[in-house]
């Protein structure tokens, strides 16, 4: 498979997986936590990554760079949505899980005053026990190997 083809099947992944989680979000009204939103970036910078692969101005080391990059930045995505597991399930916690102490009374009004944030420890959606951050663990983790897999290949 040409390093192309990968980049324009990553880049159509990528942007597959941004357009499910603004549906999610302004469509169903699954408010996202912080966690959810950082898993966002990994996605747009592979999914860059893996558009400028296909510009002809780039050689196949470059295009072979660029796509390898965009599997590595898909394994950070991985990582980061076994973190949000681990922070949904209570293995540890997170401060975007609500653990940040108490307030003082100064502070009080300011606090108050502050929109309600959606906690990274209640997930928003589930299916048989499996969120959306563990949906991503497998989706990022599987794509980022298959990229990274075929980024090693040489074209011919």
């Amino acid at each position: 498979m040409s390093h192309r083809l990968v980049a324009l099947l990553v880049l159509a992944a990528c942007g597959l997986a941004l357009a499910a989680a603004y549906t999610a979000q302004y469509g169903f009204g699954l408010r996202p936590c912080e966690l959810c939103l950082t898993q966002r970036v990994p996605f747009a910078l592979a999914g860059g990554l893996a558009a400028l692969a296909l510009l002809p101005r780039f050689g196949a080391g470059a295009r072979r760079l660029l796509v390898a990059l965009a599997g590595l930045a898909l394994l950070v995505n991985a990582g980061i949505a076994v973190y949000h597991v681990g922070v949904e399930q209570k293995w540890w916690a997170s401060s975007c899980a609500g653990g940040g102490g108490s307030v003082a009374v100064d502070d009080l009004a300011a606090a108050m005053s502050r929109p309600v944030e959606v906690r990274c420890d209640e997930p928003a959606w589930a299916w048989h026990g499996i969120t959306m951050a563990g949906l991503n663990v497998v989706f990022s983790g599987v794509l980022g190997l298959a990229t990274l897999a075929a980024a090693r290949r040489r074209e011919s």
